[in-house]
């Protein structure tokens, strides 16, 4: 089966590709100098010269609180053209399988853990990461409307927990929570600070899944394309609250200081954890747990620098 994978240099792209599982399929993975996702011609020129049967679409702008908070006008008007670029542009050219990837923060902001499939659009979003939120609800729903309108489209979207993992980015300015707290303890220890800072008081909780779980999942949800619902949760079943995370860290960089707390700073929501009763009764479970996770994660960092 020839895939196209788009978001192929990221780092969700780049657990997707070296998967065992891929060596099965002929992967295409254009750069962006090969195909610009936000131009809806190259995209469809693309799809007619290279004949997809699937498309793994990862594809986006992405970041941690910072970045979402500086640039919210940016998150959702690349997001929304590159994710509604590529489904509309699929259909035209009768692609009938799509895996769309959406984020646990299109669920509603005050609603109850854990976070079901149908909770969606049932609520305000969080304010902190709305335009990529809105964007990524805009791929999903348009996913849903031409499955429904040529039932051969198999259009399912993955709605994969906060991930982390080898291939995330370190800088501060962009990187995911668990990438920003291994950076941050990892800098406190070779610096010999005696205190780190969090933002908030350390109680929000999150669920972080290491990123070869998802691309596991994409996999495993890949023969069963056919059969599966318009959206399904990837996630490992558990949260822990902010300071666990800088705990379980600190205990993997070695830092051994204390840590403060600024209570000005924005933190999200209050909990997000994902229901993932749905893809544990097909089968997939997550295999990394919290500790090697931050461990292979941590070891790539120290790789990187």
């Amino acid at each position: 089966m020839r895939i196209l994978l788009t978001g192929g240099t990221g780092m969700v792209g780049r657990n997707i590709k070296e998967h065992k599982l891929a060596q099965g399929y002929k992967l295409l993975t254009p750069s962006r100098q090969e195909l610009d996702l936000t131009n809806k011609r190259e995209i469809y020129r693309y799809l007619n010269d290279n004949n997809p049967e699937l498309i793994i679409h990862a594809a986006g702008l992405v970041g941690g609180i910072h970045a979402n908070i500086a640039n919210p006008s940016r998150f959702l008007l690349e997001n929304l053209e590159i994710g509604c670029n590529v489904i509309s542009e699929a259909a035209k050219i009768g692609i009938k399988n799509i895996i769309n990837l959406g984020s646990s923060c299109m669920y509603p902001k005050s609603i109850q853990n854990p976070l079901k499939e149908e909770y969606l659009l049932q609520g305000l979003l969080e304010p902190t990461n709305e335009g990529y939120a809105i964007a990524k609800i805009a791929a999903q729903r348009l996913c849903d409307y031409l499955r429904s309108e040529d039932k051969s489209r198999n259009y399912v979207t993955l709605m994969p927990c906060n991930l982390y993992g080898k291939y995330d980015n370190y800088r501060p300015e962009r990187s995911h929570l668990i990438a920003s707290i291994l950076v941050k303890l990892h800098h406190a220890k070779v610096n010999n600070k005696n205190s780190v800072e969090i933002w908030g008081d350390g109680t929000a909780k999150r669920e972080f899944m290491y990123v070869e779980d998802i691309a596991d999942a994409i996999w495993f949800s890949l023969p069963l394309i056919d059969k599966l619902p318009n959206l399904i949760n990837v996630g490992v079943g558990r949260d822990y609250s902010i300071f666990d995370y800088y705990r379980k860290a600190a205990e993997i960089v070695g830092y051994q200081g204390s840590f403060t707390f600024d209570l000005k700073k924005p933190t999200g929501m209050k909990q997000k954890l994902l229901d993932v009763k749905r893809i544990n009764d097909l089968g997939w479970f997550s295999r990394f747990s919290l500790y090697s996770g931050l461990k292979k994660t941590y070891d790539h960092y120290l790789e990187t620098i």
